[in-house]
């Protein structure tokens, strides 16, 4: 099977399924790739982490009473990179693991080549972002873009709606009678309340809307 993965990579293991552990290893070994160790929990990752010289490890976020974002900090200690491989799909799981320092997320819901993907990005020092993963923090980006709109005045809807159509300052501060010093002050709102940063996203996020 060539799945454009270079071959001997070094992956441990850790998952508390051993049904699960014994699946991955035939499919990685088929594929070319080492299996240097497995655990089940922290206790035996740090037990056998040290001599397996491991160049990626695939861990899953729930072990037991355990949860595998507690040992990206040890691999990371030990220079060694954590690809998260797990049944959870949401943002807040994801936007966790990245943050504790995770180099790539996985779906187990995903097919074997973008597995096989992930651990040959990851090995190679890049980051990895699964199809799957990109759709859920997608769908988190633009709920809060709807949150935020939702809380819009509708002084600022008008304001955002005339940008978007491309009209300039002082023609929305003829058309709604008010200052050209309101009309700044109503894209400052509107800058805090969407969570940009600049007048150019402003104005992208107004016609992107209206279009």
């Amino acid at each position: 099977m060539d799945n454009g993965a270079p071959s001997g990579v070094r992956v441990f293991l850790v998952d508390d399924h051993p049904v699960m552990r014994n699946g991955l290893s035939l499919l990685l070994t088929q594929s070319g790739h080492n299996v240097c160790g497995v655990a089940g929990s922290r206790a035996e990752l740090l037990a056998r982490l040290d001599g397996a010289q491991a160049a990626v490890a695939l861990v899953d976020l729930s072990l037991a009473e355990e949860s595998g974002l507690d040992l990206i900090d040890d691999l990371t200690a030990r220079g060694v990179p954590t690809l998260i491989y797990s049944m959870h799909e949401d943002s807040k799981s994801i936007e966790r693991a990245f943050a504790r320092g995770a180099r790539g997320y996985v779906t187990k819901r995903e097919v074997e080549d973008v597995l096989l993907a992930a651990i040959a990005a990851v090995a190679a020092g890049q980051r990895y972002v699964s199809p799957e993963v990109m759709r859920s923090l997608a769908g988190r980006v633009l709920a809060s873009e709807h949150d935020a709109e939702a809380a819009l005045s509708q002084r600022e809807e008008q304001i955002l709606d005339r940008l978007g159509r491309g009209e300039t300052s002082a023609e929305m501060s003829r058309a709604l009678n008010i200052s050209f010093h309101t009309v700044e002050t109503y894209y400052g709102r509107l800058l805090r309340k969407l969570g940009l940063a600049s007048m150019k996203e402003l104005r992208k996020f107004a016609i992107r809307r209206h279009g």
